[in-house]
């Protein structure tokens, strides 16, 4: 399958990728000889996910490298633009900015009706029951997005992010928010159905 989605715009370059067990990917080429040292480690899947990312970022910077920092946190060197990773097997996401971005990738399943209690705050208010996987899983998509943007890095999904009101059938611009007792910041989230996941993009747009 390979490139499956691409949703770039004049902010940002975003493209999903859709594993293909046929398609052929050069473990030597796309990755270093310490990632390569890991992969013994990781699960099959897990390694398809890391080649699609680095193939990925190979067509749309060629030359550009993916690191990480200590909290786990992926950067580019050289460090021209941001970039966000998210995956979901058999589905990997990729988005490259000149803005602080966000993106994730979750599937609609049962398991996020267990922990809502850890993420879920005021957004109860709007939540339709018969709905309530797929308003879930949309806000914990906003949330991660959130996090992988915003500098503050606050651990509590359920007190620090907060998703305002929205309709399923319209995800093209959902208000959300990071804040704490001394500052609150606001975005504009986008939301997209792929299959049975959901798709958030979160883009800084200072001076907008």
């Amino acid at each position: 399958m390979g490139l499956y989605q691409d949703y770039s715009n004049d902010k940002a370059r975003v493209w999903i990728w859709k594993y293909d067990e046929n398609e052929k990917m050069d473990i030597n080429k796309l990755l270093t000889a310490q990632e390569y040292q890991k992969t013994s480690r990781y699960h099959p899947k897990k390694i398809a996910e890391l080649l699609m990312v680095r193939h990925m970022l190979h067509q749309l910077l060629p030359g550009y490298k993916i690191l990480y920092k200590k909290n786990g946190e992926p950067y580019l060197e050289p460090a021209d633009y941001d970039i966000s990773i998210s995956h979901s097997f058999p589905l990997v996401a990729i988005a490259i900015s000149d803005r602080k971005i966000g993106i994730d990738l979750e599937r609609v399943q049962d398991k996020i009706l267990k922990i809502k209690h850890k993420f879920i705050l005021d957004e109860f208010s709007f939540i339709e029951d018969d709905k309530e996987k797929d308003y879930l899983t949309a806000i914990w998509c906003v949330k991660e997005s959130l996090y992988k943007l915003h500098h503050s890095k606050f651990w509590s999904l359920k007190r620090n992010y907060k998703v305002e009101a929205f309709d399923l059938q319209n995800l093209d611009s959902v208000a959300c928010k990071v804040y704490d007792e001394t500052f609150s910041d606001n975005f504009c989230a986008q939301l997209i159905r792929v299959e049975d996941f959901f798709f958030c993009i979160v883009i800084d747009s200072p001076g907008d």
